[in-house]
């Protein structure tokens, strides 16, 4: 019985004969980098930019490119080169640093959901509720939750042992397609604990469904038709998001594998851990008029500069 740790190396899912999803990489990591470049930069010189929806979006922002940077660059590096190859020691740090990125983006979407709640729903209260020291502990709460859901299934994976091959069928290392290449008593023990952790996850997304539902309760006892318009404008396509990023994270890493294939797994792992790095700059600024004209005046200083 081979153990994980005396493999040297993985073998991952070759994406050189799959242009189109190539393609698709390349597109959206670099809206990725540029979206959430661009909050970043604007949060360094927009010193006004000091609204608690502002802060929560400059942090997601920072777990959006660390998940996106973890899987793609790997990716399209083995796909330009004709390689699978990764380390043990690298697949490690990528599980590591995908469940730190997504596990803290999860509670930082969940905190901006509260946020939209207060400021709606309990407006002359959001002061109080979410003061500047409010703020920074849930932000520096969910950093710390999605470390220890990192930690805690990084050494779960790594200590199994392993009886099958070092090939997975994914573009970079995902715990699932791990747990495939061990014993099935260890594997039903970490397969448990998976389960066990995404109840946090689905509990968040309940929080935040029924945040909605009273969110979209007040935006219907808003007068002004106008007013609605814009309201559901925001909070739709947020919604959507969030949907869209935990149902599939839930289905890929819970998912009996009789019904696993390899364009399946590739399809919601993209959805998961690639198109929302990629959105959430788009979906969250779109709106934000305080943000937009940072970013605007931050560009005009460059060009003026130049």
């Amino acid at each position: 019985m081979s153990n994980s740790s005396s493999i040297s190396h993985f073998l991952l899912l070759p994406l050189a004969d799959m242009r189109q999803l190539q393609l698709l990489h390349l597109c959206l990591f670099l809206a990725a980098l540029l979206g959430n470049g661009l909050i970043i930069s604007a949060g360094a010189c927009g010193q006004h930019l000091h609204s608690p929806m502002f802060f929560f979006l400059l942090n997601l922002a920072l777990t959006d490119l660390g998940s996106i940077c973890t899987t793609v660059p790997k990716a399209m590096h083995n796909s330009i080169w004709g390689s699978r190859h990764i380390s043990s020691t690298g697949c490690a740090a990528q599980v590591f640093l995908i469940v730190f990125f997504l596990g803290t983006e999860d509670f930082l979407l969940t905190v901006m959901c509260y946020d939209c709640y207060v400021s709606i729903c309990k407006a002359l209260h959001y002061g109080t509720l979410l003061g500047s020291r409010a703020c920074a502990h849930m932000a520096a709460a969910a950093w710390a939750s999605g470390f220890l859901s990192a930690l805690l299934h990084t050494a779960n994976t790594f200590s199994l042992p392993l009886c099958q091959d070092n090939a997975l069928g994914q573009f970079f290392c995902e715990i699932p397609h791990i747990l495939r290449l061990s014993c099935s008593d260890t594997y039903l023990r970490e397969f448990g604990l998976l389960a066990f952790s995404t109840s946090p996850f689905l509990g968040c997304f309940v929080f935040m469904l029924f945040s909605y539902v009273q969110i979209f309760r007040a935006v219907l006892r808003i007068p002004s038709e106008q007013g609605r318009h814009k309201a559901f404008c925001t909070c739709l396509p947020h919604l959507a998001v969030v949907s869209l990023f935990i149902s599939t994270g839930t289905f890929a890493h819970l998912k009996p594998p009789s019904i696993s294939s390899p364009s399946l797994d590739v399809v919601v792992s993209v959805l998961y851990s690639v198109v929302p790095p990629a959105l959430n700059p788009l979906i969250y600024s779109l709106r934000n008029q305080e943000l937009k004209d940072a970013l605007r005046k931050m560009m005009t200083v460059s060009f003026q500069k130049q």
